[in-house]
């Protein structure tokens, strides 16, 4: 295994410049490149955990056994299996078929190691990247991974692929096929230090498959694939059969050690959650994230042979908010919107709807080295104990604002339009927020009402920015970088199918932005994202929900799972089914 792991090493080249003495060497003014001491994969910042001696990752078991079955529930539906095209809803858990150049670990921010790609070379300034394919490398057909896949995966989603594809790989000005098995990136203006890894998890898709279909579709046809499992069955917008592929080229690798364990994998899908928790309840579903409160305090303590287990982790955790719509008043006023939160009766709704057992959201990094401290320059929510003292406050403000009170309606001073928005809502338990929002905001005289819709058309709204407010989130990693442009910038402000839900745009925030992909040291990027939150918290772009500092799973009996829980939470990759006990009951 040793010698294996050798095998992937990853070199990282520095061109050093270097003067030989005229009297020793007589090479005055040549250039030499040095290279520096070389690492074990490829780390955002700093250097990476693992090394040549690793034989699998902490928080994998080596001697997990194959076999078996696990079947999930997915609260959605499905009308197609290519997740890189922008038409059609791609299903669940299709990073199961789909290997990239390199791997992501969940135990450190963001680092890379070796897959597809043997190794990279990429200079100090992270300006290239050159990628070295492994010769064993294949799909699974059988055919040879080549440059010419990759070449081909890259221009085909530069062009049609989804638009955090298309923005990172429209940085690269050139694009090098050095051999079968060798190419090279280079980056024009705009390229930074993240690029370099979003390019290194880039997918790879067989070209002599795609070449002659229409890649920018929804499709059903499970096509040639190169990753652990292989497409079994498809019962389309009902359930995906993923079964494990023995003869997985990457099987040994020491990333893939412990994992893919199942021999094979269900996803069935529902269109709501009781149905699904009626299913997993009768044992027709194996595993389930719980992120009701209530639920999980109260509804599984007579079932014997379901397992609670909660896990810490230490990554920030999805910001569950009411979400402003600032392109469309009143909410482009932040006096609006602070006199909004104060009609929020967030204590009531921790105690009755969550049992006391959730935390209020106060960062856009919650739970992590993120979150900007606490001080005296960041607007906050008030605290809701004395909700009459809370809505006088919030009335004065909105008559200051120019919102007046005519006969018991908010209406504007000048035109005398009522105060009156829909909220978008897709869960019944945002409906339970909603509904005891809107009785105080009665108060207010100002008139609000619920639209709850299935997943498609909630997702046709939001791809489109139509709705006043609406209750969704943002997730952020330990290592923010590009993507934040696609949450907080002008620019996805104004263009569709982004996620600057909240149609931020502030001058401020988008100085920021540019530099947090920059970053070369942990310390700074913390620095630069603690700023952004600050920003963001004071530019009131929601009224804040609520979280669970660890995540809540229920599983049966005979699911196993390692000890060793990572930094980003479970990795439902490394757990495995105790086909023993499972025969012995």
């Amino acid at each position: 295994m040793k010698q294996l792991c050798i095998t992937f090493l990853i070199i990282v080249l520095t061109p050093i410049i270097a003067q030989a003495s005229d009297q020793k060497l007589n090479l005055a003014h040549q250039e030499k490149a040095v290279s520096i001491p070389t690492s074990y994969g490829i780390a955002m910042h700093g250097t990476p955990k693992y090394n040549t001696e690793t034989l699998h990752l902490d928080y994998a078991n080596p001697d997990a056994p194959k076999g078996g079955t696990i079947k999930h529930a997915e609260i959605t539906t499905f009308d197609s299996v290519n997740p890189f095209a922008l038409k059609g809803k791609a299903a669940r858990a299709l990073h199961l078929v789909n290997d990239r150049l390199m791997r992501r670990v969940w135990d450190e921010p963001f680092t890379l190691y070796p897959l597809i790609a043997e190794r990279i070379e990429t200079p100090e300034d992270r300006s290239s990247i050159t990628i070295y394919i492994d010769p064993r490398a294949q799909f699974n057909d059988g055919s040879k991974i080549t440059t010419e896949d990759v070449l081909f995966t890259y221009e085909i989603l530069k062009d049609q692929g989804r638009p955090n594809m298309r923005r990172v790989y429209k940085l690269v000005s050139k694009a090098e096929k050095l051999g079968d098995l060798e190419l090279k990136f280079s980056f024009g203006e705009g390229y930074d230090q993240e690029t370099v890894m979003i390019m290194a998890m880039m997918p790879v898709l067989s070209k002599a498959y795609w070449k002659n279909r229409i890649f920018d579709s929804a499709t059903l046809e499970a096509p040639v694939s190169s990753g652990p499992y292989n497409i079994k069955s498809i019962d389309i917008g009902k359930r995906v059969i993923f079964e494990r592929n023995t003869d997985y080229w990457a099987k040994d690798f020491p990333v893939n050690i412990g994992h893919y364990n199942f021999d094979t994998i269900i996803y069935d899908y529902y269109r709501d959650d009781t149905v699904a928790l009626e299913s997993f309840l009768k044992g027709d579903i194996d595993l389930r994230r719980e992120t009701d409160s209530s639920k999980w305090e109260t509804l599984y303590t007579d079932y014997k042979d379901i397992i609670k287990a909660p896990f810490t982790h230490g990554r920030p955790v999805q910001i569950q908010s009411m979400i402003f719509n600032t392109r469309r008043p009143p909410f482009d006023d932040i006096e609006v919107r602070k006199a909004l939160n104060l009609a929020f009766d967030g204590d009531w709704i921790n105690k009755n709807l969550y049992h006391g057992q959730k935390k209020r959201i106060s960062s856009f990094f919650e739970n992590s080295e993120l979150s900007t401290p606490k001080s005296d320059e960041l607007w906050a929510p008030p605290a809701s104990q004395n909700i009459r003292k809370n809505l006088r406050e919030a009335s004065e403000i909105l008559t200051n604002a120019g919102w007046i009170t005519i006969e018991g309606v908010r209406v504007n001073k000048k035109t005398k339009s009522p105060l009156a928005f829909e909220i978008l809502v897709q869960k019944i338990e945002h409906e339970k927020i909603a509904l005891n929002y809107i009785s105080h905001l009665k108060r207010l005289g100002i008139k609000a009402h619920i639209r709850n819709l299935d997943s498609a058309a909630f997702r046709d709204r939001i791809n489109s920015y139509d709705y006043d407010m609406m209750t969704y989130h943002w997730t952020s990693s330990l290592s923010p970088g590009t993507e934040q442009y696609q949450y907080w910038s002008c620019e996805a402000a104004n263009q569709d199918m982004r996620w600057n839900f909240a149609g931020i745009c502030n001058s401020e925030i988008d100085a920021i932005l540019p530099a947090i992909p920059q970053a070369k040291t942990r310390e700074k990027i913390v620095a630069l994202v603690q700023e952004l939150d600050k920003k963001l918290i004071n530019f009131v772009p929601t009224i804040p929900l609520f979280y669970t500092p660890t995540d809540n799973y229920l599983y049966r009996a005979n699911i196993n799972h390692p000890e060793t829980t990572p930094l980003y939470g479970p990795v439902i990759e490394t757990w495995w089914a105790n086909t023993h006990q499972k025969q012995e009951d």
